[in-house]
């Protein structure tokens, strides 16, 4: 100590003992953070060094984070490890590693790490809805009821899709009535959540209609908070939530959302008749008539959640598709007259477009194939989690281990695709001209946890993006700029805002 003071003449035995305690803090602190750091399991993916308590944090872009990770994956490999914070990550990439873990070790990764922000909101338990509910009794309860109900309301039958090709004469009407410029998406959004509000709620709403344009408003700004660097910290270091306002400036449009669904569920209930089950909100409600005191996950916050999990799964990445679709007809005009052309051949101007159409329009089915891949609309999906100890790429993944599945890397994945980086629909072409479907197309995920209503999805942009084509030429005149090729990111990837003239294509044809 004598050493010391005459190092620091002038410094006080006060400050000195706070110095010397600051000191050993931070070796504990430093500790500490090597410790929880260790990996006991041999084989464990390499990854790059983390920083001490954020982890590899800071080395995301979440501006644009399936980037960052398929550039890392050029250093450690297909299958390589993080760590935010303390939380031990490992990243998937490229098709053989995702067919491995997706297809043949599918319930190995079929769990779903925990979601404080969520939890913040009072979703705990088996009460999580469909999307981030843990894989296990509820999981399988709750999709199989959707399912059902699903298919009972129309899902893969012709009910359906009369439903679906009602709402796409709207959608060919409100674009028809435009003139000159104007930007087509929430015309979109409102159109494929017409579809979903007609399952969900029974009925559909006018384009116009405020509080439904309030409502997809919340839903994109709720896709963009929950997808940010905040939330990212805030599920990882969940105290900082009862921090005040800190919850708020990610959840509170959110809650506006479970509020509008509460007064949803309120008016079915006063009009609900058990003999007469109008939509998925009387289903569930039926449901609950029959399950009760069971320990079921038919429940009361369940019906909330799995309703909202529809409406957003059922929204987004069809309207952000289409938008994509319309986007790529523009930059690519030869692409939009091949397809043109089919319809015309196929369908004729006259008649409305059918599901059976698929089978003898190779071209269109593979421009709206490659529109998926090359837009990417859900680059990095929900995160997995390790159900039991399994092994992925050689690796050792230890149970508990949360797995990010990056599908950009399969769906651009150069030891597959011909011009993974180009909208090219001849990835989709035999050379004979016929449809083909390479398996690394994985847009709506694979395996325990592939999206539920990718049979939906499929009619949908089918049926709405014909039925455009066939009325509508799309252009941006010669004196404005080209819209942007390039994505945004806010968990989904969509185009950004533009706008373009829809030109009806003349005289009837046959």
């Amino acid at each position: 100590m004598r050493q010391i003071s005459d190092a620091w003449p002038g410094l006080s035995a006060s400050v000195y003992n706070v110095l010397v305690l600051g000191v050993i803090f931070t070796t504990c602190l430093l500790l500490l953070d090597f410790m929880k750091r260790r990996k006991p399991w041999t084989h464990y993916p390499p990854g790059p060094t983390p920083m001490p308590f954020v982890g590899n944090l800071l080395q995301i872009d979440f501006g644009n984070p399936h980037t960052s990770l398929t550039q890392m994956s050029k250093k450690f490999g297909d299958v390589y490890s993080l760590q935010y914070f303390w939380k031990n990550l490992v990243i998937l990439n490229g098709f053989q590693t995702m067919k491995e873990a997706l297809i043949q070790k599918s319930e190995d990764i079929a769990d779903r790490p925990s979601f404080p922000i969520y939890e913040h909101l009072g979703y705990t338990g088996d009460s999580k809805g469909l999307l981030i509910v843990k894989y296990g009794k509820s999981w399988k309860e709750q999709r199989r009821f959707t399912l059902t109900t699903l298919r009972n309301f129309g899902m893969g039958k012709n009910s359906l899709e009369d439903r679906v090709t009602e709402e796409a004469q709207y959608l060919c009407t409100e674009f028809q009535a435009k003139k000159g410029l104007f930007d087509p998406r929430f015309i979109i959004n409102n159109a494929v959540s017409n579809v979903i509000c007609s399952i969900a709620f029974g009925d559909r709403f006018q384009y116009d209609d405020e509080k439904f344009q309030r409502l997809l408003r919340l839903f994109e700004l709720t896709l963009k908070e929950e997808s940010g660097f905040l939330a990212q910290v805030l599920n990882e270091v969940p105290w900082l939530l009862n921090v005040p306002g800190m919850a708020d400036r990610v959840l509170a449009h959110e809650t506006e959302i479970i509020r509008f669904l509460e007064d949803m569920v309120a008016a079915h209930r006063e009009s609900w008749d058990p003999n007469c089950v109008r939509d998925f909100i009387d289903a569930y409600l039926l449901e609950l008539e029959k399950v009760k005191d069971t320990d079921s996950s038919i429940n009361e916050v369940n019906l909330l959640l799995t309703t909202y999990d529809l409406f957003t799964a059922g929204t987004e990445t069809t309207s952000t598709t289409l938008r994509w679709a319309l986007l790529f007809m523009l930059l690519y005009p030869e692409v939009q007259e091949k397809v043109h052309e089919e319809i015309d051949r196929v369908i004729g101007r006259s008649r409305r477009p059918t599901m059976a159409d698929i089978l003898s329009m190779p071209y269109t089915n593979a421009v709206i194939h490659e529109v998926q891949r090359r837009g990417d609309i859900v680059p990095l999906a929900l995160p997995h989690m390790a159900y039991r100890d399994t092994e992925i790429g050689g690796y050792f993944i230890p149970k508990g281990t949360t797995i990010i599945t990056n599908l950009s890397s399969v769906l651009r994945d150069e030891r597959v695709w011909e011009k993974p980086l180009q909208f090219y629909p001849e990835h989709f072409l035999d050379k004979g001209g016929k449809f083909v479907k390479p398996e690394a197309f994985m847009a709506f995920s694979a395996g325990r946890r592939v999206c539920l209503g990718e049979q939906l999805a499929r009619m949908e942009l089918f049926l709405f993006f014909t039925s455009l084509m066939q009325n509508l030429k799309f252009e941006v005149p010669s004196n404005q700029p080209q819209p942007r090729e390039d994505p945004l990111y806010a968990f989904t990837l969509s185009p950004y805002p533009y706008e373009m003239c829809a030109l009806p294509r003349a005289g009837p044809l046959s």
